[in-house]
């Protein structure tokens, strides 16, 4: 696990500088503090920040070739790197290391840029060809480790991280509205868009080439959604066995490692498939609240006691947002997602005694998890059986009269959020429950400066084009398409690497495992979700291995109260960076009506918490970014 950089001048006597790269590679300093490495040639330049996981004392990158012609940095870990490595031997490849990092550089010998669809792992890499002059950038097929770059008629940057990229002079920081527009309507900044104009994330199972001054990007690989018809019972057989091997494959390691466990179905399955084939304890890591509505400390020690691990919990505190500047500098971009608070606090925990985790993340997304997909099939119902104009005469007026309650859900809470999303349009489906900026608000909340530079584009179209993609008439599939390309990769998985990167912490994801994933869009959506009942082919999997307490439990979340924080601890910071002075000075929002949130909020009338914490980190991020340089 690394974090890595590098650029190429298009112009050959443009030469590469030493003092750059380092630069580059000192911001990132957390993704790798084991050690660092550089290859500096005429116009080219790669970097890397190392955290040792394998072959701690020769896999040190940049690694060559035999005849140093091809030149990798990389981040990530190929987790069948040891079959590929007997392969690549049998063709007369020689190895020097026992590191998969020289793996990738074999198999690009051996296949070209081809390589990345035989790995099994998570990465991002990038490898110079001096023979062909060529620069390759790869990206794993799900999107769990990170990759910017920029490119302009004279460079391209790359970099895990952002921050690596803008270390460069040449690289402008410029705020990109339409990505601004995205993030406060999703929460998140969605692939390929970065907040800053230029700057771009390569997409999921895409690739890179860069040579004689442009660049081409190209997909090489696609999750198709396409049931092939088989029993329910064939299908729980193979998903148990082919969860059994991804979780034995990434335990793959020269260092110690443990596990995230929230007590929800996903990490406790993670869980109880390593402690099958581990000999000793799985060390297990929670985090609680004291607001009881929030805590599921019960359910993750009902597992630890179950499985015997070596458990180790924290009690999260309002406190523990001092560390807001610090998880927004990590981030950055704007993000949104509340977990982030307790990812990092759980990770920084873990770190003290392990380098690795596995964690549960994806089973949502594949076996259909979130309550986001119960309400797109309530709101079929609801509409059908009410007629409109009781749903907005009667429903929505009563609805909106609610004051919303201080519990995580609830019955209150639950009704106000429904009716919000069920008046979003019908064709951006679960959606509707995923999004926390309508465009008929946009008007009021934007300055008239951002209005006119949306030119009529609206975020709504952003989802819209992967609804037209998703290549299945089932329902639900068709929504898990959508979440696997951009809710999963966008928020999840960057909120999971960042904040475990923060602190040094490799974080494995054995539900998004490609075989997995593959798996997942063969089996027909009435098996993983039936009304209310969610993830059933994964729970009738694992009902013989985990308690049934937690097999029939129902879907939480990992958030935080920030709801009442920013009424209480919050609220100083809040009316700090969003003062009417601030918003007036930058000349993106409407003073008056981010102020009408504010005082709708601190009087418990709405529940403005996602809009006011989505605005708090965008001008804590440009205080960072933008206006300190």
């Amino acid at each position: 696990m690394c974090g890595i950089c590098g650029y190429i001048n298009f112009d050959k006597q443009d030469y590469a500088r030493e003092q750059d790269i380092r630069r580059m590679c000192d911001v990132i300093v957390h993704r790798g503090p084991d050690e660092d490495g550089y290859f500096v040639h005429d116009n080219v330049a790669l970097g890397m920040r190392r955290l040792s996981i394998i072959d701690l004392q020769t896999g040190r990158q940049p690694i060559a070739n035999e005849d140093k012609s091809i030149w990798i940095v990389y981040n990530g870990e190929i987790y069948n790197f040891p079959e590929l490595r007997k392969e690549l031997e049998a063709k007369g490849h020689i190895f020097r290391t026992r590191t998969d990092t020289e793996t990738i550089v074999h198999a690009y010998e051996e296949w070209g840029v081809d390589c990345p669809n035989r790995f099994n792992g998570m990465f991002a890499f990038a490898i110079w060809d001096d023979r062909r002059k060529q620069m390759f950038l790869a990206r794993d097929r799900i999107g769990i480790k990170p990759l910017y770059y920029y490119f302009d008629e004279h460079r391209l940057v790359f970099g895990s991280e952002l921050k690596s990229i803008v270390q460069l002079p040449t690289v402008p920081r410029e705020l990109d509205l339409e990505a601004l527009d995205l993030f406060l309507t999703y929460e998140y900044i969605p692939a390929p868009y970065s907040i800053l104009k230029g700057i771009r994330k390569l997409p999921p199972g895409h690739l890179l080439l860069a040579k004689e001054g442009k660049i081409e990007t190209h997909q090489y690989w696609e999750v198709h959604f396409q049931e092939n018809g088989r029993s329910f019972e064939d299908y729980k057989e193979e998903l148990l066995d082919i969860l059994q091997d991804s979780v034995k494959k990434r335990l793959i390691s020269d260092v110690p490692l443990g596990a995230f466990l929230s007590g929800g179905i996903d990490s406790s399955t993670i869980v109880a498939l390593m402690s099958r084939v581990m000999d000793q304890p799985v060390k297990t890591f929670s985090i609680g609240f004291e607001n009881q509505t929030y805590n599921e400390l019960d359910y993750a020690r009902t597992i630890a006691k179950h499985f015997n691990t070596d458990h180790h919990e924290l009690i999260i505190q309002p406190d523990a947002l001092a560390w807001t500047e610090k998880l927004v500098y990590m981030l950055d971009e704007p993000f949104g997602d509340f977990s982030i608070f307790p990812t990092y606090l759980v990770s920084k925990m873990a770190r003290e005694h392990v380098k690795v985790v596995l964690s549960g993340d994806g089973g949502d997304e594949l076996f259909g998890g979130y309550e986001t997909y119960i309400a797109d099939w309530t709101d079929r119902a609801y509409r059908r059986m009410v007629p409109e104009v009781v749903r907005e005469k009667m429903i929505a007026p009563i609805a909106a009269w609610l004051p919303p309650t201080e519990k995580k859900k609830g019955l209150i809470n639950r009704i106000k959020r429904f009716v919000e999303g069920s008046h979003l349009p019908e064709d951006l489906e679960h959606t509707r429950w995923m999004t926390f900026l309508a465009e008929e608000e946009k008007a009021k909340f934007y300055s008239e400066d951002v209005v006119m530079a949306r030119n009529g584009r609206t975020a709504y179209d952003f989802m819209r084009q992967y609804f037209r993609k998703a290549a299945t008439r089932d329902p639900l599939n068709r929504q898990l398409y959508v979440d696997i390309k951009t809710y999963l990769v966008d928020d999840i998985l960057v909120k999971v690497d960042r904040m475990s990167m923060a602190v040094s912490l490799e974080a494995r994801v054995p539900f998004l495992d490609h075989r997995v994933v593959e798996f997942s869009a063969r089996v027909p959506g009435e098996y993983k979700l039936n009304k209310n009942r969610t993830k059933i082919i994964l729970k009738e999997a694992l009902k013989e291995l985990l308690p049934p307490e937690i097999i029939h439990r129902g879907k939480e979340g990992f958030s935080i109260p920030i709801k009442s924080w920013i009424k209480k601890e919050l609220k100083p910071l809040m009316l700090d960076v969003l003062s009417p002075e601030t918003i007036k000075r930058d000349r993106l929002f409407n003073p008056a009506y981010v102020q009408r949130l504010i005082d709708e909020h601190l009087a418990n009338k709405e529940n403005h918490s996602h809009r006011l914490w989505a605005l708090m980190v965008f001008h804590i991020w440009k205080s960072i970014y933008l206006d300190r340089h």
